[in-house]
């Protein structure tokens, strides 16, 4: 099945990774930007940035689609089967 997956946080690295193990084609990866954390203040990718990249996945870090029209044409270009949204909140 061609996925895209939409996550940001720790909880949702092994629903990521769990998908590309069962060989779902996943065309791309939804993450929040990276940030600044720590003491130094340097940017940080989210952890399911970090795992998509470790899996060799495209990761997209759009504001938003719904304000977007061409973040959404480009969402709709992947012809995904479905969006897998792993989030809280």
């Amino acid at each position: 099945m061609r996925l895209v997956f939409m996550g940001t946080p720790d909880f949702a690295v092994p629903a990521l990774r769990a998908l590309h193990a069962h060989g779902h084609d996943i065309a791309a990866v939804y993450s929040q930007p990276p940030r600044p954390a720590g003491r130094g203040k340097a940017v940080r990718p989210s952890p399911v940035q970090r795992a998509a990249e470790e899996l060799g996945l495209e990761v997209r870090h759009p504001v938003s689609l719904r304000a977007n029209q061409t973040e959404w044409d480009s969402f709709a270009a992947l012809q995904a089967d479905a969006a897998i949204v792993a989030a809280y909140g």
